[in-house]
């Protein structure tokens, strides 16, 4: 039987380590505490979250326990790292309430009962710091050159670092001191882009108790265009059904191009290793199979099994089988109001499926629209009631996006 640290190294969830033999050796040989930071910059957490929260899963099953820390303190100044400009400042009242929603969320995947799991929150302590005192004892420990060379802030030298982000490292660091001495957290997890600032607190650990914590970095999930997928990134998938369907939330994932579905079905489902290994065989066509496991697989653990069933359906009925059962987004339209027919930009218009209408007849004559399967390109193109097939039609907006419309009688 696998270690759990060899188990997140054959699923691909290791980038990196302070030293790799020090964290096999915790992960294989204790059952530590560990953690892993979400700053509660939106109301929903997004797909990219899943990586750390599935290797959290996987190391609590190995009987470790995870923390996670809902960063209500960091929150307060936000996250330089990965970013053109400042964040936006945002109240306590937002953050307040985006901590309740990431609460909820996170309450899904890990098993909090009998503290096999704790979800605590930073502004327990950062906030009743007091600032002279905090950098007088803990700001000498950070060098301001080094801290410079940092990739989470190194990219903003050009475009403007303000001093108030300057402390996020800080901040940080001491949440992992934190952790430390409140429940002997020996080990940091977190995204790869988070690597300058996980290192931080374990360097503060070292010089203020001489001590040894380490550190655990996650791999990224990318947007289509190689971006982070982030809250702020377009096309972010929401593990909120209100922000994203679960249908939507299916057909990206079995839109995931061939080179990236083993991956994903490694990192982001329970799906055995040897499973995959003889799904990775197939080729072609074939390999659709293997994406409609991912995208169902992670449908199931986000959304609950019934709503899975109900995206595989749909996608099925857009394909030529199975029979559509309402989990695409759709739009109610009166029969009387089609007699006459209506033209296909007005009706995406109607559906949301636009910001403006001539953003409708550029991806039209881009053919980047489909009507029941086929491509459209005429931007004046009318909708009558013989496209509408048992009252549905549906409507398909770039690689992605399905919106049915049904005929109110």
């Amino acid at each position: 039987m696998l270690g759990a640290f060899e188990t997140l190294k054959e699923r691909g969830f290791v980038e990196q380590t302070t030293n790799e033999e020090s964290v096999r050796k915790l992960l294989n040989e204790e059952k530590i505490t560990f953690y892993c930071g979400f700053d509660p910059t939106a109301d929903s957490l997004t797909a990219g979250h899943f990586v750390p929260i599935m290797a959290m899963a996987h190391l609590q099953r190995a009987g470790h326990r995870p923390i996670i820390l809902v960063g209500g303190g960091t929150g307060m100044v936000g996250d330089p790292t990965d970013k053109t400009q400042m964040r936006r400042i945002m109240t306590r009242e937002e953050i307040s309430d985006n901590c309740n929603c990431f609460k909820r969320q996170l309450s899904k995947f890990l098993d909090f009962s009998g503290g096999r799991a704790l979800m605590v929150d930073n502004s327990d302590w950062l906030l009743e710091l007091k600032y002279v005192e905090f950098i007088r004892e803990y700001g000498v420990h950070f060098s301001v050159n080094k801290m410079l060379s940092a990739e989470s802030y190194k990219a903003r030298l050009e475009s403007g670092l303000t001093f108030f982000e300057f402390n996020y490292m800080l901040m940080q660091a001491y949440d992992y001191l934190e952790l430390f001495r409140r429940y002997n957290c020996k080990l940091q997890t977190g995204g790869n882009d988070q690597w300058s600032n996980i290192l931080a607190g374990a360097d503060l650990i070292r010089r203020v108790h001489g001590a040894e914590a380490e550190c655990l970095t996650y791999p990224l999930i990318t947007t289509s265009d190689g971006k982070k997928m982030g809250k702020s990134q377009k096309g972010a998938i929401w593990l909120d059904a209100n922000k994203t369907s679960p249908y939507e939330f299916y057909q990206y994932w079995r839109n995931t191009t061939d080179l990236d579905v083993v991956k994903y079905l490694k990192i982001l489902t329970f799906v055995p290793v040897e499973e995959i290994s003889e799904l990775s065989k197939l080729q072609g066509s074939d390999l659709n199979k293997a994406k409609e496991i991912l995208a169902f697989e992670l449908t199931k653990t986000i959304h609950g099994e019934e709503e899975a069933l109900k995206a595989q359906s749909a996608a099925k009925a857009l394909f030529g089988s199975g029979e559509l059962e309402g989990s695409v987004p759709e739009t109610m339209i009166r029969e009387d109001e089609m007699n006459q027919g209506m033209n296909i930009v007005l009706l995406m218009e109607r559906a949301g499926l636009l910001k403006s209408r001539s953003e409708g007849r550029t991806l039209i004559s881009q053919g980047a629209v489909k009507v029941n399967g086929e491509k459209e390109t005429d931007i004046n193109r009318v909708i009558s009631l013989s496209d509408f097939s048992d009252g549905t039609l549906m409507i398909q907006k770039g690689k992605k996006i399905y919106h049915a419309i049904r005929m109110q009688r």
